[in-house]
């Protein structure tokens, strides 16, 4: 690599400590590279000074919030930059009249949530990582949440991007009004497109009202067929819950042993459920007449504390296999009505293999997490480890869903993109890439 340029809003770091950490993401997937160097970014300007000196030496350019993803997304070029925006950390403002933050990429998901709730507002997208993930990452990957079965993904609360493209250029795209159609959508192209387009320096976000009243459930049912069945006779009752997660018996038994809980004597399936707003109370007793008839232990209750225990239950999960052993974090979507069947499959695919699959899922939008928890040794790159990712994969495109429902396509899922998308869609995206970026510095490799 040439001399790395000084900047004011820059700190280059070419240790071999620093280097080393920069290497790999969440994703359990760990690439056998080096980068040359780390930037550590703390304004616009030093992101502009970075791209355009890797644009100008072909180098390749890996932007990085928190490293939390789950498909290999932030994982560093060999010989390349890894971008790290964690500096560029605050919230620029918050507009209650109108309801929006402005913020820079490294803020992280729940302070911002935590600044929005000071003024009787939230930022509605809540991943699994809340508290560790950045706002700019979740935006990369157009992350979910707990919440995204009433209020949308990432996408749907991203108004408007300050975005610099891979010649150094800094662009504004979309608006601070709720409505526009002005253009081509420029924002929804950034989001979810994982760091190869340009780099999110600033983010215009929707914020919604702090609800009225939130009420909490929590059933245990026989089997994961039961608990399926369940919710979708809730939405059949007209309740449109705000939270619809799903826990298969396998993952309860890990979270008792992580927690000190005794959970899966309830029974082999989980569900939490959340109803919110002025009606709360009503569809939370809907929704309790129904489930009442299907399952062996519910609870309700409207207590915030209560609340949060049985919401740490759900974000418990991935925390409970990470302590049994390295994890390949897999994340298929399938129509809603499909759920069972899938999880079926995901039985099937963990026998057939005889690799250790545990499943929990967003239940309200057909978002299944079956993640592989290996054994002793394995690396993602195992034989039946691999067999078992294609099985899970092939079981979404056969059930009319897609290979990533919201951790994105990083390293990990390529092949298959180009499977469910097809020849001439993958070509076309390749084409959209090589506009904004071409010389293909950014994040190469990854994605498309």
């Amino acid at each position: 690599m040439t001399a790395l340029p000084p900047h004011d809003e820059v700190d280059w770091r070419t240790d071999a400590p620093t280097l080393d950490a920069h290497r790999f993401d969440r994703s359990g997937w760990t690439p056998d590279v080096r980068p040359a160097a780390v930037a550590s970014v703390r304004g616009v300007a030093g992101v502009r000074h970075v791209l355009r000196h890797a644009h100008r030496t072909g180098t390749p350019l890996v932007p990085r919030g928190a490293g939390t993803g789950l498909a290999g997304a932030a994982t560093a070029a060999d010989g390349g930059i890894v971008l790290d925006l964690t500096g560029m950390n605050r919230i620029v403002e918050v507009l209650p009249g109108d309801e929006l933050a402005l913020v820079e990429p490294g803020v992280l998901t729940a302070d911002l949530d935590r600044a929005a709730g000071r003024h009787g507002l939230r930022y509605a997208p809540d991943p699994a990582s809340v508290e560790i993930s950045t706002v700019g990452g979740n935006i990369a990957t157009n992350a979910g949440g707990l919440r995204c079965a009433k209020y949308g993904v990432t996408r749907d609360a991203v108004l408007g991007l300050d975005v610099v493209l891979a010649d150094g250029r800094l662009i504004h795209t979309g608006r601070r009004a709720i409505k526009g159609v002005t253009g081509y959508d420029l924002t929804g192209l950034f989001v979810g497109s994982e760091g190869t387009l340009g780099v999110i320096v600033g983010a215009t976000l929707r914020l919604r009202p702090l609800p009225a009243a939130t009420a909490t459930l929590s059933g245990y049912f026989p089997d994961a067929e039961a608990a399926f069945a369940a919710v979708a006779a809730v939405r059949a009752a007209g309740v449109v819950p705000a939270v619809a997660e799903f826990i298969d018996g396998p993952t309860l038994a890990r979270i008792d042993e992580y927690l000190g809980t005794d959970l899966r004597s309830r029974g082999a399936a989980f569900v939490l459920l959340q109803c919110d707003g002025a009606a709360a109370d009503q569809e939370a007793a809907a929704a309790a007449r129904v489930l009442r008839e299907c399952a062996g232990h519910l609870e309700v209750t409207t207590d915030p504390a209560e609340a949060a225990r049985l919401t740490a239950v759900r974000r418990a999960a991935l925390p409970a296999l990470e302590r049994v052993g390295p994890v390949l974090i897999e994340d298929i979507s399938v129509p809603r009505s499909r759920l069972p069947e899938a999880v079926a499959a995901v039985r099937d695919t963990a026998a057939a293999t005889g690799t250790s699959i545990h499943t929990f899922a967003h239940a309200a939008d057909g978002n299944l997490h079956p993640i592989i928890v290996l054994s002793p040794g394995q690396t993602p790159a195992d034989p039946a480890v691999e067999a078992a990712a294609d099985g899970l994969f092939r079981t979404a495109l056969r059930l009319g869903g897609t290979v990533s429902g919201e951790h994105g396509v990083g390293v990990l899922k390529r092949r298959w993109m180009r499977v469910e998308l097809g020849e001439d869609v993958d070509a076309l995206q390749r084409e959209i890439k090589a506009v904004f970026d071409p010389t293909g510095i950014l994040n190469p490799g990854k994605a498309i």
